[in-house]
């Protein structure tokens, strides 16, 4: 039996429930066309990637690991064909704990990102990081009836503001006085404002996705839990601060949405669920601009078959989805999965602990060739006791 978000989510969470959830029990996989490119070590380099990782036009890396680094908090770092570098390591208060969502890139190679801990108030952050390695703490969160706990990461726009959520705060009256999740919005210069405050209705709470945002500046994301059913929804915020649902999950059609949403040029949604389906171990869905929700496939577990996708998929020119399993597949340690648009699902890494990673956890990223590179929160290096994750490569 696997773990259910749900059952995690519930009752008096302080931030150590974003942790806790997926430090679950695993399983194992057969390497085929994979390449680890780093094993981190647990030492002065990191530990256990949660974020995703993003590519530059030079085929340089970045990414986050959510613990470890000099100071002990996590760190940003960079990954090339040469070296690793650790652009910055958090340490707590004042500059943040814990990113376990990864970064986003403007031109001048300037890095933006969040964590879920640490800060002034000890509720989280967000900061820029320079190419150089200097960090800036551009918002502290304060709890309600701000935000706290801001776990997806975030986005940018044209002029440089910047758009996430947080799993907890604002003003609703959820997880026992903590509040049911934010989405924020902070400015260039580092104002932040509440766009929307989620009240644990049939709006959801709970948000461990960061925001999809369209040309027209509609930002785009789930909840995990809540809805007209309590398994979670798929919202869309206007600029205007109006939300909308767009569909509230049901269980046979998907439960609990932890991933990013991506979006296809004709405005169709696709995501993840890391629950429910046919076999509730999960499944991949798509949401139509008319908020048609169809499942395209539904994860079965086992040698053959991923389960409990916790990240959300690629998109690729043809309308393929590309992502990963937390578990299932030939070692029950996870898997690399390609869906067609069609529904046809296709298994291109099992993942087998050592010394190839485990228990991927962040939404991979396709390069022009379409090659795939994610990060694994387990496996690899002997050096922790389930191994302290790795980056990899994998060829189609």
């Amino acid at each position: 039996m696997g773990f259910s978000i749900t059952k995690i989510l519930n009752g008096a969470v302080a931030l150590a429930f974003l942790s806790l959830w997926i430090l679950t029990a695993a399983l194992p996989a057969q390497a085929q066309t994979e390449t680890v490119l780093y094993r981190f070590s647990g030492a002065e380099d990191g530990i256990y990637p949660w974020g995703n990782l993003i590519l530059d036009s030079h085929g340089h890396l970045y990414g986050t690991t959510g613990n470890g680094g000099p100071s002990g908090g996590g760190t940003v770092f960079e990954l090339s064909s040469r070296h690793k570098k650790i652009l910055h390591s958090f340490s707590g208060q004042p500059d943040g704990a814990l990113p376990e969502s990864g970064v986003v890139r403007d031109k001048e190679g300037n890095l933006y990102g969040t964590t879920c801990c640490g800060g002034s108030s000890n509720h989280g952050t967000v900061y820029k990081v320079t190419p150089e390695g200097v960090e800036t703490v551009l918002h502290n969160f304060q709890g309600p009836p701000d935000g706290w706990g801001p776990v997806g990461g975030v986005v940018r726009d044209s002029k440089g503001n910047l758009y996430g959520t947080t799993s907890m705060g604002g003003t609703g009256n959820c997880n026992g006085g903590y509040g049911c999740g934010t989405v924020f919005e902070v400015t260039a210069n580092g104002k932040e404002r509440v766009l929307y405050s989620f009240t644990g209705q049939s709006d959801g709470y709970n948000l461990l996705a960061g925001l999809l945002r369209d040309e027209k500046g509609n930002l785009y994301g789930t909840t995990v839990i809540g809805g007209v059913n309590s398994y979670g929804t798929v919202y869309k915020l206007r600029p205007n601060g109006s939300l909308t649902v767009l569909h509230s999950f049901a269980g046979a059609d998907g439960a609990n949405p932890t991933a990013v949403l991506v979006r296809d040029k004709a405005g169709n949604l696709y995501g993840t669920t890391g629950d429910g389906g046919a076999s509730n171990m999960g499944t991949v869905f798509e949401i139509t601009r008319k908020g048609a929700e169809k499942v395209l496939y539904s994860f079965a577990g086992g040698s053959s078959d991923g389960s409990y996708p916790r990240a959300g998929v690629a998109l690729d020119a043809n309308g393929n989805l590309y992502g990963t399993t937390y578990s299932g597949g030939a070692a029950n340690k996870g898997t690399v999965f390609k869906v067609t648009p069609a529904g046809v699902e296709t298994i291109l890494h099992s993942f087998t602990d050592s010394p190839d990673g485990a228990n991927p956890v962040n939404t991979v990223t396709l390069d022009a060739k379409g090659n795939i590179y994610g990060m694994t929160f387990y496996g690899g290096d002997t050096t922790c006791s389930s191994g302290c994750g790795i980056v990899f490569k994998v060829t189609p």
